[in-house]
């Protein structure tokens, strides 16, 4: 039974099964999802695969949100798979734009026949007898959950909570007469076409909404507690399309992401070796794109340092080009309460609003909200450690994907990709069936997987494994550090442990140097 999804393109129902059991259950068909099933059928054809999805669309946060503007923070050279060439001219690309690139790339790798529509995954329990993870689902339309078993479980249910968002308690919010919407549950039928609007933030999502909704609206405004660093970049890489041209998209990919990821990683490394200098000159920026009166000083000058936090970033200067021409405001200010016709600020300024956008912020949830736990006994996976930043710390054959904070987050998910075909690779050549990363030291040092200082970051990453500070337990958010860890480190390691379900008691092998290099040679070339 076949049905149309909200792009019109075919999706099996809910209802529609595949085999109970599969060697890899991908849980979520977001782009780490849609990468990890693109690994494991072109390196290891062999090994059977399904992918659940919990809505009736794959694209993850990308199909999910609706609201105006929305688009990638990241350029889509590098935002794009290493293994799909991002086609367009535009750098910066709005999500329906991203929305197509990945249902062309999951029907270009014939992925689409292994995604799962409708099924949410519950819970997972591993049976170590069995070597084999259990996974309750509930089934979108049938009340009753069933479950599946496979091998390894790979979880890239992305790390927001998409049914619930983060909206602090305002003072006098049942009060107003006008519209408060979350732009997490945008309606689709909101006009605000000739409206007074606010935009409650000063994030990603607040400086999309203000240029995108500015022109139809009677006037916006962004209100701010504090303000962000704001980024102006190319809407359209320049250099890309020429290159596309002359070397063709595939070759000239390759060159333009090892520029793009040079880019941006020098812009990071220089903020945190360097942060007064890039302060000014972030500012500077923003300084030169605005009008005089425009009190950059107080509207566009953080407290913190550079990369604190994550870079908002403009294409072309849209914020500034929509502040500039009087369609939109910045007011930096506290919201003493919410009134009939507005927000009343703390210093006593009284802004009138029809429409009040909350874009304060999202709330994070650890691995989708699935329930996991080893032979019947609970999993916290606030008290665990993340190894190679893609495995948990006594969950046996169990990866996942999360991506950088400083770079695009694809870069990622396709090294953690690579990695995992390795790794299954390793284990089929020395009859391993069971994988568990086990900590020399469970004492050692934790920290937070994400050490941003944004609210959705404070607010929840505690509920996440931890990093540790030795060895293949810390998380480094630097891709070419990961390169060098993932894609061309070894796959074994002394606190990584194998074993057989036909034999528990069988040991390592005795040198595990011969085992690398056997696993060098049959893994070459990826």
């Amino acid at each position: 039974m076949i049905t149309t999804g909200p792009t019109g393109r075919q999706a099996p129902t809910a209802g529609e099964d595949g085999p109970n059991h599969v060697d890899v259950l991908i849980i979520g068909a977001g782009i780490a999802g849609i990468s990890a099933a693109h690994h494991l059928t072109s390196s290891r054809p062999g090994t059977s695969i399904a992918i659940l999805e919990a809505r009736d669309e794959i694209g993850g946060t990308w199909s999910f949100f609706r609201y105006p503007g929305l688009r990638s923070d990241s350029d889509m050279a590098t935002y794009g798979f290493g293994f799909e060439p991002w086609t367009s001219p535009l750098s910066i690309a709005s999500g329906t734009d991203i929305l197509e690139y990945l249902h062309k790339t999951v029907d270009d790798c014939d992925l689409r026949r292994h995604i799962r529509f409708g099924h949410k995954a519950l819970s997972a329990d591993f049976d170590t007898s069995a070597g084999l993870w259990t996974v309750t689902v509930r089934r979108e339309g049938n009340p009753r959950p069933t479950t599946l078993t496979s091998r390894f479980l790979f979880v890239s249910a992305g790390y927001y909570d998409y049914e619930s968002a983060f909206t602090p308690d305002f003072e006098g919010v049942e009060d107003f007469r006008g519209t408060v919407v979350h732009p997490q549950f945008w309606p689709q039928d909101l006009v605000y076409t000739d409206k007074n609007v606010v935009v409650v933030g000063s994030g990603a999502t607040a400086v999309t909404l203000i240029p995108s909704m500015a022109p139809l609206s009677r006037h916006t405004t962004m209100l701010q507690r504090s303000p962000s660093y704001v980024l102006t970049l190319p809407a359209t890489d320049h250099l890309a399309h020429a290159l596309n041209k002359v070397l063709g998209q595939r070759r000239a990919q390759r060159y333009v992401r090892r520029k793009n990821i040079a880019v941006t990683r020098t812009l990071y490394r220089w903020s945190k070796r360097f942060p007064k200098l890039m302060r000014r000159l972030l500012i500077a920026q923003v300084r030169a794109q605005l009008p005089e009166h425009v009190d950059v000083d107080t509207h566009f000058a953080p407290r913190y340092n550079p990369w604190e936090q994550r870079l908002c970033i403009v294409p072309d200067g849209d914020l500034f080009k929509a502040v500039s021409s009087g369609d939109a405001s910045i007011v930096t200010d506290r919201i003493a309460r919410f009134t009939p016709t507005g927000i009343q600020l703390e210093s006593g300024q009284h802004l009138s609003a029809d429409i009040v956008v909350t874009a304060t912020g999202l709330n994070l949830l650890p691995f989708g909200g699935i329930s996991l736990s080893v032979d019947g006994e609970p999993a916290e996976l606030s008290e665990r450690f993340a190894f190679r930043s893609m495995m948990v710390s006594g969950l046996p054959n169990l990866a996942y994907a999360i991506g950088y904070s400083n770079i695009s987050a694809t870069l990622k998910f396709d090294l953690v990709a690579e990695h995992l075909c390795r790794l299954l690779d390793f284990m089929d050549a020395y009859g391993h069936d069971t994988f568990v990363p086990v900590p020399d030291n469970p004492g050692m040092r934790r920290s937070p997987i994400l050490e941003l200082q944004a609210g959705y970051v404070q607010r929840g990453i505690a509920a996440f494994p931890h990093a540790g500070d030795e060895g293949p337990w810390t998380v480094e958010q630097a891709y070419e550090k990961d390169v060098e860890r993932l894609r061309h480190g070894r796959v074994d390691d002394p606190q990584l442990h194998f074993s057989s379900v036909r034999d528990r008691d069988r040991p390592r092998a005795a040198d595990p140097e011969d085992e690398h290099r056997a696993t060098a040679t049959s893994v070459r070339g990826r």
